[in-house]
């Protein structure tokens, strides 16, 4: 696989992280740089994880992965992005008078890292058929996902202020587009 084609595959499986990286800068409570620096490089660490999974455990579970990997994607990302509308109902029509609603935690971003990261791992299954250096591969994915994952959360964070209550709102229903997205391509 050239170069290329190795960056256009990284771009694409970079782009639900982007999504929902841009959905956390406009609704996790009290965005910061860290923060957003933790969220970049933890969707990049899975991102260039599961490749490698994908890749070594092979023909054993390809066809048990790629049977589910869309309904679990859709599940989490359409469950995250559920209650991030519902808080955001409750903080347009609730008494509460606050910005945003998502907490910053290990849980959420371990849930959301995972979600997007599916993806890659059917990617690195489909690599064994490929003459793929698996480690170089993973690295490119991982930066990329990175970069994209820090520009998206600045977006999030900078629209944030501009969208205020509907902010929450509209980053559930990114999440959610995400899953069904997964899921329709997996199933078409």
């Amino acid at each position: 696989m050239d170069i290329i084609t190795l960056v256009s595959l990284s771009i694409g499986l970079a782009m639900d992280a982007f999504a929902v990286s841009i959905s956390n800068g406009m609704s996790i409570k009290n965005i910061t740089t860290t923060k957003i620096l933790i969220v970049a490089f933890a969707f990049g660490a899975f991102q260039g994880l599961m490749p490698i999974i994908g890749y070594y455990s092979g023909i054993l579970f390809s066809d048990f992965i790629s049977s589910i990997d869309h309904y679990i994607a859709l599940i989490t990302l359409s469950f995250l992005g559920l209650k991030m509308i519902k808080d955001g109902f409750h903080e347009k029509y609730g008494n509460d008078n606050i910005k945003s609603i998502m907490i910053f935690s290990l849980k959420l971003l371990i849930i959301q890292s995972i979600a997007t990261s599916i993806d890659a791992l059917a990617v690195g299954i489909n690599f064994i058929a490929f003459d793929v250096n698996i480690f170089r591969a993973s690295s490119l994915i991982f930066i990329i996902t990175f970069i994209f994952c820090i520009i998206g959360g600045y977006i999030g964070r900078l629209f944030k202020d501009a969208l205020a209550s509907y902010a929450t709102i509209f980053g559930g229903v990114i999440l959610i587009t995400i899953g069904i997205k997964i899921f329709i391509t997996h199933i078409i």
